[in-house]
């Protein structure tokens, strides 16, 4: 079926503009027949943030915003999804166009604004499809006219505490001035111990959420050594490298779409994002785990990620490429190098080439 889907939809898709060809896809997705998907390969399991996961490998926010298709997303083989990101109010985002491929470097340069049906339509979809199961997480961020973004964050905690698998903290995406402001020694502490307090506040009632911090590609080690103790400190229970970077690789080959605004994702991203994960890693001394994302576009590139440190990983501009059956062909990769390697789970080799990438040159970008 995903064959079929893709061979129909990947030609049609990449001929029309990038932000219709991507509602699309939703629009298309909700018409997914309601088929149980298969079941992943027992070695593909991966316990972290107290979660069970199936398998490692998840839809990154970006693609659905408002909690439209989740379970389409999971029946297809996702091991997570995660929706957002959200904002308390509805938010239209910036002026279009805002979304770009890159097609010759099978990149996206998005300046999307974090575009959403506001907070109260996605808690009322994921409501809805709450005894369904599977690991949908829920990604926040503020409104870009807020006069209190950290109130923000602390608002969404609240009122999705109850359907959240997990959250995300999004404070590193390059499109709403000022965000990644808020990944700053005090600005970040005091961000996230409203935060926690917010989780802890609603614990009772809704259960134990995981809380995640997502961040940008481009800190500076300085910044990143910041980052990681305030999260530490904090007691987050995981973190997510990366987000979408602002720098622009010299290799570029569509040079004049590479000098539009935004963050660029997709394969150019994964040398930088990897270090990161990398660097993330020592630094964090298993205190909590990692989810690796950014130009995984295979299963060498998602075992390379999970060498590097991650846990698990998240898709979504790859897909743009080489369509939904990538999914299946990167989690087949991983349980067949499982077996080569008589290995019993991802978990073994988590980590095992972090140390050796952060000796090498810095990738340049």
């Amino acid at each position: 079926m995903i064959r079929a889907f893709d061979a129909f939809s990947l030609p049609v898709l990449r001929w029309l503009d990038p932000e219709d060809a991507h509602r699309l896809a939703i629009q298309g997705l909700r018409f997914l027949p309601p088929v149980k998907p298969r079941a992943d390969d027992a070695k593909l399991a991966v316990r972290a943030f107290g979660l069970n996961f199936p398998n490692p490998i998840g839809m990154a926010a970006g693609f659905d915003k408002s909690a439209e298709v989740p379970d389409a997303l999971l029946r297809l083989g996702f091991g997570f999804v995660e929706i957002g990101s959200v904002t308390p109010k509805p938010q239209a985002g910036n002026p279009r166009p805002r979304l770009f491929r890159l097609e010759r470097d099978e990149a996206v340069i998005n300046r999307m604004g974090f575009n959403n049906d506001g907070a109260e339509v996605a808690l009322r979809r994921l409501a809805a499809r709450a005894q369904h199961g599977g690991i949908v997480g829920v990604n926040v961020g503020a409104n870009k006219d807020s006069p209190d973004r950290v109130a923000d964050y602390v608002k969404l905690i609240e009122t999705f505490a109850p359907v959240a698998s997990y959250f995300t903290v999004n404070v590193s995406s390059p499109n709403t001035p000022g965000l990644r402001n808020l990944q700053e020694g005090a600005l970040l502490d005091d961000l996230l111990a409203r935060v926690i307090d917010a989780r802890e506040r609603v614990r009772q009632k809704a259960g134990d959420t995981p809380v995640l911090l997502k961040i940008a590609p481009d800190l500076s080690l300085a910044q990143l050594d910041d980052v990681v103790q305030v999260a530490r400190s904090r007691r987050v229970d995981g973190m997510i490298v990366s987000n979408t970077t602002i720098a622009r690789n010299s290799t570029l080959r569509e040079t004049t779409r590479a000098k539009e605004q935004g963050g660029l994702s997709g394969r150019p991203l994964f040398r930088l994002s990897t270090r990161m994960v990398a660097e993330t890693y020592v630094r964090v001394e298993g205190a909590f785990p990692l989810i690796g994302v950014g130009g995984v576009d295979s299963g060498g590139a998602a075992l390379t990620k999970i060498r590097a440190g991650a846990s698990l990983i998240q898709l979504y501009s790859s897909l743009v490429y080489k369509g939904l059956g990538l999914v299946d062909e990167i989690k087949r990769d991983l349980a067949s190098t499982l077996l080569r390697t008589g290995r019993d789970s991802l978990s073994e080799i988590v980590g095992a080439d972090a140390a050796t990438l952060t000796a090498e040159d810095w990738p340049g970008m």
